[in-house]
This record gives C-alpha cells, structure tokens and sequence, in this order.
C-alpha cells in the first residue's frame, strides 16, 4: 500500500510540474522570455533545491532527450513539407552542413586559442555548439509565421544541421577513443560521418515512402489509430537508420518533410497530435536537461564567463563572418539574410551533444557542459527573446497566427477528388484580386473563403487577400491545376 501512495504521489507531482510547464507559456508571453529557458532555468533551480531531483544519469538524459526529438524533428519536417523544402533546398543543405562545420571549426579554435582548450576538448565544444535547434525555434517563433524562403531556411537549417552536429560529434568520439593523432583514426572518424549522413538519407528516404504509401492506402478501423500509425513510423524510421549505423534524426527529418505535403485520410487529426507531441518533447527535454546543471558548481567554476564570451562572439562574430558568405548567392533581401544569421539559436541538441561528451570521460567533461549550458542560455534568453524585434527592424514578414478553436468539416467515404485548400501567399495571382478576375477555369468554384479566423461572404467582387484560406471544388480530369493562382511564383534557380 505504500508503494502505491508513492507512486501516486509521483504521479501527483509530474503532473503538478507539466501543468506549471504548460501555464508558462502565457508567462512567457507577458517576460519577453522564450518557453525553452523558463524550462531550463526553473528545472535547474528545481535539481540544486532538492538535489534527489538531480538522479538521471546521462545515459538516461541521452535517451528520453532522443524520443523528444524525434517528435520534435518529424513534426518540423512536416510543417515545412517537401514543398517549402524543394523551394529553399540548396540554402537549407548549404547552410546546414558547411556552415555546421566551418563553426564548429571556429568555436574550436576560439576555445583552444583564447581559453586554454586542449584541441581535443576544443573540437568536441565547437560540435556540440554547432547545431541550432528545431525546438527552440519552433518555440521562439510560436504563433508567428515568417513569409517566404527566409523561414523555411531557418526551420529548414535546423533540422539538417542536429543531425550533421549529432554524426560529427559521434565521429570525433570515434577517433578520441582510437588515438587523436593517428591519421587511420581520422580515416575512421571520416568514414563513420559520411557513413551516418548516407545511410540515415538512404533510410529516411526509403522508409518515409513506404510510410507515404501506408498512410495513403492502407485504411484502418479507427480515427484514433491513425496518429498512431505515423507515431509509430516515425520511430520504426529512427530506429531502423539507427541500426544501420545511420543517422536516426536525419532518416526521421526527412520521413517527416515526405509526409508534410500528402494528402492523406485525417490528416488534420495528425498533424494535430504530432504537434502535441512535439510541444511535449520541448517541455521534457529542456526540463531533464535542466535537471542535470548543478548551478552553484557552474558560478563558482570559470564556465559562465567562458560561455558567455563564446555565445556573444557566436552571434555576433562567427555565424555573421562565416555563414554569412554562404547566403550571398541567395535570393534573399539584405534584411533577410541578417534575420537568417541572427536566429541561429542554439537549444536542446547542444546540451544532447555535451551528454555524449560526459559518457565518453573526455578531460574536462563537466567544464564543457556547463560552457554549452551557458551559450544555449544567452541564445534562447536573448537572441531568442530578441528575434521579434530583429525581425520588424529587417523589415521579414513576421505574420501572428491566430489559434483557431472552431472548425466547419464534412465527413467522406472516399478521398474528395475535386476538393482542395489553399493558402493565399504574398505575391501570387489571387493576392489582391476579385474571385470574377481570377483566371480559374470553367468548372472551378470557390466554396468557402476565410479571412482572420471567420467566415468572408463570397460575391465575385469579392477580393481576396494574403493569408485568406480558400476552398475550391474543381474538376481535376477537365480543369487545370488552380494551385498555381494562390501561390507566389517561384523563383529564378539559385543554389
């Protein structure tokens, strides 16, 4: 009988500590302060209080941080779709692979040359420091929604990169445990990269078809199990390409953008509960990393000055100087391209990064991840608190979306060959004209407009506007395509 009054306690206090998480977001919004750090610092307050909070050993931290982010990732890459991902694919891979090395390279070298490092240590900072963060922003930016190719940049950079970063660091453990100066060891740390990058694509690719194929053919008896199908695709992809000696994060991204665009049966119902997923995999992750700092060891320790001379000269130096150049040949306005440089921020997958880093016993374990927890901390804090107002002085469009509680839906049998949404985008056919201008074709209505969440009576003087949400009914075997009207052109190939 005692057991289960304490575990009923346990179950009490898990449950009184999610609802104070799930509260902080109205917090956040009244601070100016991202969701991610209240989690942070208030787990990490939380561990030196009472200190049998502090338990988890790192490989623990390692694995439900992992789960967290496999929600986290394959809903982000279903938000970007392959859509958004094929129009910013040259940027997103540009800048999520090069520009992780050439700053891990970097902060590497500030660590040994400024800070004493070992060049050992050194390499293993810079890596962990390297990746942004889907959750981080994903969270900064909330309700808000950035127009054009800069945000699928952003959103679409920090999903490749956790992988690349995730590769790196497994690579460079690779060869610290077989001799850091043995060029057979740097081989082996090489091919160990390319190996996770290839096969984690490979699988990604493989399975995220045979996931489309399912989620598009194979019916099942009931709503609630549809959700769970993708839930547990996601992991079979992770699981899979780990297995294999790929890239688990990788194969999952790229399952998720596969799956972003289809249509598929209750596809609203789950994205809704991937989305959930994900918001819960942000308050579990930063709050069980939270609980692994011991905050009077890290402000008695030399860590929070060295982080916080590495995060000012990580957003302000080293991410302007050297992934900067990588936007140049990028379609993007001068404001656009500092937006892009400015929300690099970095998140759950660097203090991920340093846990590998205390299970591996490398010299001066502690001192980095402390350092890490310092740099993710200024960059949630204040890049992340910072990115509203950096955006209106680039002159991005930064759009407020509105949750939208209520929803007007009709059942079917079968998939509604003639029936689509859209999405007015800045800049395409629709915006601005009248539904009597629009060159739609004979057998195309448009059912249902809504514009800032309520319904738009529809009369062919009735001019639409960016953001408004359409409904058409269309023919598809006689009529053209009408997506192309609502969305903006795409633009003259770039890398």
């Amino acid at each position: 009988m005692d057991d289960v009054l304490t575990f009923g306690l346990i179950i009490a206090a898990i449950a009184a500590a999610g609802s104070v998480a799930l509260l902080s977001s109205r917090l956040s919004e009244l601070i100016r302060v991202p969701a991610p750090a209240i989690f942070l610092i208030g787990a990490a307050v939380a561990s030196d209080l009472v200190p049998a909070l502090n338990a988890l050993t790192p490989e623990n931290v390692q694995r439900i941080v992992t789960v967290a982010l496999i929600f986290i990732l394959f809903d982000g890459g279903m938000h970007i779709g392959w859509r958004r991902f094929r129009a910013a694919a040259g940027p997103i891979t540009t800048v999520g692979v090069v520009g992780t090395f050439l700053t891990a390279a970097a902060v590497a070298a500030l660590a040994h040359l400024i800070f004493g490092f070992g060049w050992q240590a050194a390499l293993l900072l810079g890596t962990a420091l390297a990746p942004t963060d889907p959750a981080v922003v994903f969270s900064v930016l909330g309700k808000r929604e950035v127009a054009g190719r800069s945000g699928a940049i952003i959103e679409g950079e920090s999903g490749a990169n956790d992988p690349v970063g995730v590769a790196l660091m497994a690579s460079l453990l690779v060869v610290a445990e077989t001799g850091s100066g043995d060029t057979a060891a740097i081989g082996t740390g090489v091919a160990e990269f390319v190996l996770q990058m290839v096969v984690g694509a490979g699988v990604g690719l493989m399975l995220g078809a045979g996931l489309l194929y399912v989620v598009r053919r194979v019916p099942l008896p009931s709503e609630a199990l549809y959700p769970l199908r993708t839930l547990v695709g996601a992991a079979l992809v992770y699981g899979v390409a780990t297995v294999a000696h790929g890239s688990g994060f990788l194969a999952v991204f790229i399952a998720g953008i596969m799956l972003g665009d289809v249509r598929a049966p209750y596809k609203g119902e789950v994205r809704r509960v991937h989305a959930s997923l994900a918001s819960l995999g942000e308050i579990v992750a930063f709050a069980v990393l939270g609980l692994t700092i011991n905050l009077k060891q890290l402000f008695t320790s030399h860590a929070w000055w060295i982080g916080l001379c590495l995060a000012v000269m990580l957003a302000l130096v080293v991410r302007p100087a050297l992934v900067g150049p990588l936007l140049l040949p990028v379609r993007l306005r001068l404001g656009e391209k500092i937006f892009v440089l400015w929300a690099g921020l970095k998140g759950a997958v660097p203090i991920l990064l340093g846990t590998f880093v205390f299970v591996a016993e490398v010299p001066d374990a502690t001192l980095i991840y402390h350092v890490i927890f310092v740099v993710v901390l200024f960059s949630v804090v204040v890049q992340g608190g910072l990115v509203p107002w950096v955006a209106r002085r680039c002159g991005v469009p930064m759009q407020m979306v509105e949750p939208e509680p209520w929803a007007l839906s009709m059942r079917f049998r079968e998939e509604p060959q003639g029936l689509r949404h859209y999405l007015v985008e800045p800049g395409s056919p629709a915006d601005g004209r009248s539904l009597d201008s629009l060159d739609l074709g004979e057998g195309v209505w448009i059912s249902f407009v809504s514009r800032d969440g309520s319904m738009l009576p529809i009369t062919g003087d009735t001019v639409l506007r960016t953001g408004d949400e359409v409904l058409v009914l269309t023919d598809p075997e006689h009529d053209p395509d009408p997506a192309p009207q609502f969305r903006r052109p795409p633009p003259a190939p770039s890398i």
